[in-house]
């Protein structure tokens, strides 16, 4: 099991996200006396008898004053069973491109939606960039349980439209959890709540501190190197007058002394003669570990090229189809130029073909739109200057993941995902 686990919060407005991570916050001790205070004076300023824990997390004046959240805020806290890094994102519909940047790193995400609404247009709509963005675990938490009436049937109601939506989204009964709870009250946050009889699961803190997930959840153990290559270090310093250094994260994989890699896009062959850190050389770099490659020649490697393994390299590619989640306020249309980053490497594209647009409440695609608007997720063909040297998403979301941005402003937007992940969704055609 790992130590360490990355979540992230998704809802629609109101569904009360910012109070369930100040309750997440305040449960496991990981706010100080002082915040506490501060909460609570705010909270007698508003007039209310009880702290408001959502001002713990609703950092922004802006949030504050409208009691919404804008941005995505990266919260830690730990149990002692496990730590977590959280990414509380926002439920606008405006703001998807801040939860998919939220979600896209998760292991796991606590997907909020009002007990009284029930699974609105707002929770499919998560739901599906969840699932195109492969997110391994996902949790159900249907809040506000204490305000309904008859809560024990609401909550097997919303449970089973819930499985329904996520069986067709591709996700096992086992990776999904439906809980009944009240953030603002505390049940089945810590500990299971006497509230709820008809539920006999874990609190959201147990689910969390036992969940089963790996260090790296993205099919990346099945493959070998991918190391992307962030900076070149080059003293020249009269102690390493010629030292040679590739720096970067091991996105999959792992590399020892010794083994034989190729650069890409160049396609040269070397092997490695050392991993450097700042404790000291290694005998092995896992995925997820930064480290130094010394390699045995002198390549010309640049910041944006990946080393990987000879075995399964990456095709470095031109030419491709991809999923997008189109995030500006313009509409994409066919022809469009745009700069693609892949990873540390930026270079222009030209879009091609809209091939099809996916409609997430419907689960339906339609062929040949003549755009993409905001939030609307589609799948496109692209054309490069340079080839990039990518993985299908759905074996490496680190490799197989990139940004489109406006080349006049520096604007992200678009999500893209090499490759058709749509095919994991059961999706029906429109005309």
């Amino acid at each position: 099991m790992s130590d360490l686990l990355r979540l992230a919060t998704a809802g629609s407005v109101d569904d009360g996200k910012s109070t369930l991570v100040g309750r997440l916050l305040y449960d496991t001790k990981s706010v100080l006396a002082d915040q506490i205070d501060a909460v609570t004076r705010a909270s007698v300023d508003k007039g209310l008898s009880t702290p408001d824990l959502s001002l713990l997390v609703d950092g922004l004046r802006a949030e504050r004053e409208q009691g919404i959240t804008i941005d995505v805020a990266y919260r830690y806290f730990a149990t002692p069973k496990r730590s977590f890094v959280l990414a509380d994102t926002p439920g606008h519909v405006q703001y998807t491109r801040n939860t998919v940047s939220g979600a896209s790193t998760a292991q796991l995400v606590i997907l909020l939606t009002d007990a009284r609404k029930g699974v609105i247009e707002q929770t499919r709509r998560h739901a599906a960039v969840l699932a195109l963005l492969g997110v391994p675990k996902l949790v159900l938490a249907v809040n506000k349980i204490d305000l309904v009436d008859n809560p024990a049937e609401v909550f097997a109601e919303i449970s089973a439209e819930f499985n329904s939506l996520t069986s067709k989204l591709g996700w096992a009964d086992e990776d999904v959890l439906e809980i009944p709870v009240s953030a603002l009250h505390g049940d089945n946050i810590a500990s299971r709540s006497e509230n709820t009889p008809y539920y006999d699961g874990p609190s959201l803190i147990e689910h969390l501190e036992s969940v089963p997930v790996d260090a790296d959840s993205t099919g990346t153990h099945a493959l070998g190197l991918r190391f992307p290559v962030q900076y070149v270090i080059r003293p020249r310093t009269a102690e390493y007058p010629d030292y040679r250094g590739y720096a970067g994260q091991i996105a999959a994989g792992s590399v020892s002394p010794g083994d034989e890699i190729v650069v890409l896009p160049s396609g040269i062959r070397t092997t490695v003669e050392r991993i450097d850190t700042p404790d000291g050389e290694l005998a092995v770099a896992q995925v997820g570990r930064s480290v130094t490659l010394i390699l045995a020649d002198e390549v010309d490697i640049s910041r944006g090229d990946i080393i990987a393994s000879v075995a399964d390299a990456p095709e470095a590619i031109d030419t491709f189809d991809a999923t997008v989640c189109w995030l500006g306020d313009k509409p994409l249309r066919p022809g469009a130029r745009l700069l693609l980053k892949h990873g540390a490497k930026t270079t222009q594209a030209i879009v091609g073909a809209l091939v099809e647009r996916f409609d997430e409440q419907t689960l339906t695609a339609q062929p040949s739109p003549e755009t993409l608007e905001l939030n609307d997720i589609g799948r496109v063909s692209l054309r490069l200057a340079e080839p990039i040297p990518a993985d299908d998403y759905r074996t490496n979301r680190h490799t197989g993941s990139f940004l489109l941005i406006d080349p006049a402003g520096g604007n992200t937007l678009a999500a893209g995902l090499v490759g058709d992940v749509l095919t994991s969704v059961e999706v029906g055609t429109t005309v």
